[in-house]
């Protein structure tokens, strides 16, 4: 069977524009995924928007009913309710929905990376994308996206600092920046500039939210997705960008394979 993953950016607490994405990838109106899709969510469900509750409670319905097609990445807000907090973000979910994000990560359902090889390309996908400078010194330079997804699924259980560090969103930039912090703009582009990729990359967290003078950057504004080429791969942004008020056009990056995403935690 040939299988869809479509990779969904941040939802930012817009439950409804997550329903209305997934209907256009085929999901029924009562919430039955397609047996061709896999979903993955790069993170940042919470926050801004006006139902952030709401996410958490679709997306838990989802990991529990689609164990095999829902795989959900952890973003940066989502690891402010994980660990001692990196920044400080006044609205706070509920209660309820809090204790549900610490039941995915005991559980095992909330990840940090996973690797989507199809065969023309193979992807990484994170919440915010990995820098060059992260993946050589701190991953060790993986040759396959399998490799790095692997080898940050396991820093991260281990609560490896460097991997939740924050640089340009935080602070000054930062070229070892973590895949949960790295800005495209000030870190992640700028620190492969000059260099061949080992594989793709699919992120959200920021950029993808316009036209960019950078010369190998194009955007598609149906999408809102930020494409920057390199030797070796792509450096793909999906951050719809949604804050308050839901960005209106947007869509998730999907992709063809033969086979399931697959991830591994050790």
């Amino acid at each position: 069977m040939t299988i869809r993953v479509a990779v969904i950016g941040d939802v930012g607490g817009h439950v409804e524009e997550l329903r209305r994405e997934l209907r256009s990838l085929g999901v029924s109106e009562t919430g039955v995924l397609p047996d061709d899709l896999v979903v993955i969510q790069v993170g940042d469900l919470v926050h801004r928007g006006p139902d952030s509750e709401g996410v958490v409670r679709l997306v838990d319905y989802y990991l529990n009913t689609y164990p095999g097609q829902w795989i959900q990445l952890v973003g940066n807000h989502e690891a402010l309710y994980l660990r001692p907090n990196s920044f400080l973000w006044e609205d706070r979910i509920g209660y309820l929905e809090q204790r549900l994000l610490k039941k995915w990560w005991a559980d095992g359902k909330l990840h940090t990376a996973v690797a989507v090889e199809t065969d023309e390309e193979d992807f990484l996908v994170t919440h915010a994308g990995v820098t060059e400078q992260f993946w050589r010194e701190h991953l060790l330079a993986p040759d396959t996206a399998r490799q790095a997804a692997r080898r940050i699924n396991s820093l991260a259980r281990t609560g490896c600092p460097t991997l939740y560090g924050g640089g340009a969103m935080l602070g000054p930039p930062n070229p070892m920046a973590g895949p949960l912090w790295a800005s495209r703009t000030d870190e992640l582009v700028p620190g492969w500039e000059g260099t061949t990729l080992p594989f793709s990359q699919v992120h959200g967290h920021s950029g993808s939210h316009g036209a960019s003078d950078h010369p190998a950057t194009t955007y598609d504004a149906r999408l809102h997705h930020e494409e920057t080429r390199f030797p070796g791969g792509r450096l793909i942004g999906i951050d719809p960008g949604h804050l308050v008020e839901a960005t209106p056009v947007w869509g998730a990056f999907v992709v063809t394979t033969g086979s399931r995403p697959t991830v591994s935690d050790s």
